[in-house]
């Protein structure tokens, strides 16, 4: 992976971050992506205006999926930037303006903490099963304890990046999310599955059927990455 290297744009720590987060869907989507990309097309990263867009809207691998326009990313990106979570890049040879995520130096996460957190924020709700398995493109987990080491970590860090949401009825682990929505954001996230799982619960087929259509998701994209690595480019 290819970190930022203008290392100069690091902000200093300051007091708005005690408080906790309050970004919104879209904030959320394109630091995620931001993220991701490092990790998986570092040829390509920082990234414009229209790979971000492009990044945001994909079909797969994404929870929810969205429809962002470049100017609904554009206006994100500039609150991003006034948080100082994401910095603008200019680079002599290129064209159209670039931005890379300032969140490994802004809360200090190496590689393990960085791809865990993008993909709660590109994915939801997952258990730490679906962490390992999911982050593989970004970090390889040894094993599922690797992961919850990780998990713990992010959960102590100030303000906390991540939480474990209460068991659903009917599941048998525990499912975490990441902070940067706010404590309300999670709430709601809580109470959604809890509604789920009061109905009755997912049978076990239902997981399955789940587990399958993850799986279709994670091999779609990797059919998709060259298109999308292309891309980055426009």
């Amino acid at each position: 992976m290819t970190e930022p290297a203008n290392a100069a744009n690091a902000p200093p720590a300051d007091a708005d971050t005690d408080a906790g987060f309050d970004l919104d869907a879209a904030e959320i989507r394109i630091l995620g992506v931001l993220i991701e990309k490092a990790f998986v097309t570092p040829d390509a990263y920082p990234m414009s205006i229209n790979a971000i867009v492009t990044g945001c809207n994909q079909l797969t691998a994404r929870e929810p999926v969205m429809n962002l326009s470049e100017a609904e990313t554009q206006a994100a990106i500039d609150s991003l930037v006034g948080r100082r979570l994401v910095a603008r890049r200019d680079q002599p040879s290129a064209r159209v303006a670039k931005y890379e995520h300032l969140v490994r130096l802004r809360h200090s996460l190496p590689p393990a903490e960085q791809a865990v957190l993008a993909t709660l924020m590109l994915r939801g709700a997952q258990t730490a099963g679906e962490l390992r398995q999911r982050c593989e493109r970004l970090h390889r987990f040894d094993d599922i304890a690797a992961v919850d080491a990780v998990l713990e970590h992010l959960a102590e860090k100030y303000p906390p990046l991540v939480t474990s949401l209460p068991r659903a009825p009917g599941t048998k682990e525990v499912r975490h999310a990441h902070l940067l929505g706010g404590q309300a954001a999670v709430a709601e996230m809580a109470e959604s599955q809890h509604g789920g799982g009061s109905a009755g619960g997912r049978g076990r087929s239902a997981e399955l059927e789940d587990e399958i259509r993850r799986l279709r998701e994670d091999f779609d994209q990797l059919r998709r990455e060259f298109d999308i690595f292309r891309q980055q480019f426009d």
